[in-house]
């Protein structure tokens, strides 16, 4: 059912484990002329190009694109107790997980009279994606929604597709997660024709084009954001979800079974992949899936996902090895379920976000933990990380000098610019001391550092 892979008894440089490393046949930009074609109809005519995208491709006609208020507030009203109470919960705990990512101000006295004021400013307004094809997702709507109001912007709109079980609306426990996060803008539109719309507005609906889009989706939703991007700005192409755990002997072969299956259940593509040096939990692992897997609710789609080339265990010699695999993997979620995890950490360097120990499942993470679940897939933790606060934050300069203190440095203004033959740089300084005399480099300026 899952392929094995066995490292053992060999020397793997990083490219060797570039190589090796298990993915799905998925290529985020191989539908680029598809989307590029949606993206150019709703640019060229709006929500009409919204509408029959809908039709096309939900199967339904939403009698209003933009969710009407009423419509919201009646989702909140008829939402489970059980839900609402955990999506309370739920956002109040990622509001104090995702505060810590705010940085305050820092000002940096360069020299008497110079300061530097490090500043981190919000986009002003963001668009959210929140998919809806194979789950219902409110929790992403919640991941979303408070990394945004936590940096502090103060428009979002909010995308999801149209539900054909809903007359074309919204699903609503996606509205009443948004109405519960006082989120008042929400549009029944989905795949690359709503990437664009957030990206370009729609001029007819009102919708005003956003500065960052974020939010997971499909392949045409992770391909439509490679495409407006410099447009936008954007958190990541996110694909297929994936879990790489690192297990030892002292894992629960119980918990490792449940875990790689608790992400196989989102879609035939995602990949589930345990790496261990203890030949004996790998095949009690192995031994153990069919079962769980024929109780499982999405059987099918997990049974595709296993068999698939992006799922596999993974045998190394030791946990020295396991960690250059993971690192080479960068998985979206990592969990390290070892004797001794946090011995792993400082060399665990690539991963969307790490779940340490037994009793930090990563379905944890994707609900109530307080952290996000929007995290980087594909190998892109290599070189970035996931949603938060800082994915809406700008960091910016303040510059302040008073004229003693660019009196110091005009001289040396003056000689970098005559030395990369921009002589106007130099003198727009020197034109803000007239025939004054200006003094050299003071004692203590940075030219003596």
């Amino acid at each position: 059912m899952i392929q094995t892979l066995d490292l053992r008894g060999r020397t793997l440089s990083t490219t060797d484990l570039l190589a090796l490393v298990p993915r799905s046949a998925s290529d985020v930009g191989s539908a680029a002329a598809v989307v590029d074609s949606l993206i150019a109809d709703v640019r060229r005519r709006g929500s009409a190009a919204l509408l029959e995208q809908a039709e096309r491709f939900d199967r339904v006609r939403p009698a209003h694109i933009r969710v009407p208020a009423e419509v919201m507030a009646e989702a909140a009203a008829q939402l489970d107790p059980a839900v609402r109470d955990a999506l309370d919960e739920a956002i109040t705990r990622v509001r104090r997980g995702t505060a810590g990512q705010v940085p305050p101000p820092v000002t940096t006295e360069v020299a008497p009279g110079a300061r530097i004021v490090q500043r981190w400013v919000p986009v002003a307004r963001v668009g959210l994606y929140v998919p809806g094809g194979k789950a219902v997702y409110p929790s992403s709507v919640v991941m979303n929604v408070v990394a945004a109001q936590v940096a502090g912007v103060r428009s979002i709109a909010l995308a999801s597709p149209a539900q054909e079980a809903f007359g074309g609306s919204v699903h609503p426990t996606i509205l009443a997660a948004a109405h519960l996060l006082g989120v008042d803008e929400v549009y029944a539109m989905g795949g690359a024709g709503a990437i664009g719309a957030l990206a370009y507005g729609v001029p007819d609906l009102g919708l005003d084009p956003v500065q960052v889009i974020t939010g997971p989706g499909n392949l045409f939703v992770a391909t439509a954001k490679r495409a407006v991007t410099g447009v936008v700005g954007i958190d990541s192409e996110a694909g297929p979800t994936e879990i790489l755990i690192i297990a030892d002997r002292a894992a629960n072969p119980a918990y490792v079974v449940a875990d790689l299956i608790s992400q196989a259940e989102h879609d035939e593509l995602a990949g589930s992949v345990l790496v261990t040096d203890d030949p004996a939990l790998a095949r009690a692992v192995e031994q153990a899936l069919p079962a769980a897997i024929a109780e499982a609710h999405h059987r099918e789609r997990i049974t595709t996902s296993f068999s698939g080339p992006q799922s596999a265990i993974v045998l190394v010699d030791d946990l020295a090895q396991a960690v250059a695999f993971s690192n080479a993997y960068a998985p979206e979620h990592l969990e390290v379920q070892v004797a001794d995890p946090h011995a792993l950490l400082p060399e665990l360097e690539n991963a969307g976000a790490i779940f340490v120990g037994d009793h930090t499942p990563v379905s944890l993470g994707d609900y109530i933990a307080g952290s996000n679940h929007v995290l980087p897939t594909g190998g892109a933790a290599r070189y970035s990380s996931g949603l938060g606060a800082y994915t809406f934050l700008r960091p910016q300069q303040v510059v302040e000098y008073d004229r003693a203190a660019l009196s110091v440095v005009a001289e040396q203004v003056g000689a970098l610019s005559a030395a990369e033959q921009l002589p106007a740089h130099g003198e727009a300084v020197r034109v803000r001391f007239g025939s004054d005399p200006l003094p050299g480099p003071a004692a203590g300026s940075l030219a003596d550092d």
